[in-house]
């Protein structure tokens, strides 16, 4: 452990924390938390972890706007569902992507290739479908979390394979309130 994976916990922690509550100050603390872990995964050689706190920043930066502004007349952005044919689509560019980059990840010496593609795909997607409030997001994270703290605790960043358990937990609850949010929304315009 160290200070930049402690700060890492902390803006991760917040973040997440945030994005259950609705809060749009969640993307602040995630593009503080991207550049922590951007460091930390370049020392621990983990570039596509490393690649993706890039893609972070730019998508964070994204997700602010659209929460704040992406809904109908440029109002905040409500929780909505994935169409079945979306997720068709994200799960086939998911596999299409992880097959893609683990290849690449293997010629540049990455610790974990084939997980650290998976992950790294499966985060991307998540965030993405964050962004636009698509609860389904939440099912994407618990994916790649579980796969994150096996990882991280192999890479003996044991304080980051503990943050996933608490992810994990966090995206549990987000879940839920995101459903019960949705249900409320349906009741309301019924």
């Amino acid at each position: 452990m160290n200070l930049l994976e402690i700060a890492g916990f902390v803006t991760g922690a917040l973040s997440v924390w945030l994005a259950v509550r609705q809060n749009p100050w969640n993307w602040p603390f995630g593009v503080a938390n991207a550049v922590c872990f951007l460091v930390l995964f370049w020392q621990a050689r983990l570039y596509g972890d490393m690649a993706l706190q890039v893609l972070f920043i730019a998508i964070c930066l994204l997700g602010w706007y659209r929460w704040l502004f992406g809904g109908e007349g440029h109002s905040r952005l409500r929780v909505r569902h994935l169409t079945v044919n979306g997720a068709i689509g994200y799960a086939c560019a998911g596999v299409a992507a992880t097959a893609v980059f683990t290849p690449y990840l293997r010629s540049v010496g990455d610790a974990s290739p084939l997980l650290d593609a998976l992950t790294t795909v499966l985060s991307v997607e998540a965030q993405y479908l964050m962004t636009r409030k698509v609860i389904e997001h939440w099912w994407v994270w618990m994916a790649a979390d579980v796969i994150y703290i096996w990882l991280y605790a192999s890479r003996h960043l044991y304080l980051t394979s503990i943050l996933y358990v608490v992810f994990f937990a966090m995206c549990v609850v987000g879940l839920r309130d995101w459903l019960r949010d949705s249900a409320t929304q349906r009741r309301v315009a019924a």
